[in-house]
């Protein structure tokens, strides 16, 4: 009698055991072993080069912007990526663009800084019909978009394709050229 209920008392007990190394599998796979797509930003930017023509015949402008891209892996994992691009649009049609190239990775929850350097032209417009009252009020507002594709790999054994999108909008002051950024 004493030993069957030992033996339904050690049952219980390595039931309970089993039933919570279950939830501990669980909650570990859906928190660490969830991949996701790392987020990708634009920190500094600055201008480097400006130059404007007539805003009244033939508006137009050019200019040298550097923008420092962000790509923040909140992952658990790192985060191993190849090249990209980048693009700068204004009113919806591209006036520059640029390569992202190859990095190395953006470790587990950490953030990697890079630099682009974009040229960006109205030259590329098909209308510049907005244009000169953008130049002559001193404020250009461009968007910019770019893509980053790699590969997040997990305890060294799962690797998952992920790719992070930027969108963004830039604000540039034409007269002192600062830029204000707002990512999304």
């Amino acid at each position: 009698m004493n030993g069957s209920r030992n033996n339904t008392k050690c049952l219980a007990n390595v039931a309970a055991f089993v039933i919570f190394q279950a939830a501990v599998v669980l909650i570990f796979a859906f928190t660490v072993m969830r991949v996701r797509s790392p987020k990708v930003g634009l920190g500094a930017v600055t201008v480097d080069s400006f130059s404007a023509g007539d805003e009244t015949s033939s508006p137009s402008f050019n200019m040298r912007i550097t923008a420092q891209v962000t790509v923040k892996n909140t992952n658990f994992g790192h985060f191993r990526y190849g090249n990209g691009t980048m693009s700068l649009a204004y009113n919806g049609m591209v006036v520059g663009d640029a390569a992202i190239v190859k990095g190395t990775r953006a470790k587990a929850r950490e953030t990697t800084k890079f630099n682009v350097t974009v040229d960006v032209t109205s030259g590329r417009l098909a209308s510049t019909a907005s244009l000169g009252a953008d130049v002559n009020s001193g404020v250009s507002m461009l968007s910019g978009d770019g893509k980053v594709r790699g590969k997040v790999e997990l305890l060294k054994m799962m690797k998952r394709r992920k790719s992070g999108v930027m969108d963004c909008t830039l604000n540039v002051n034409l007269a002192t050229r600062a830029v204000i950024t707002k990512c999304k």
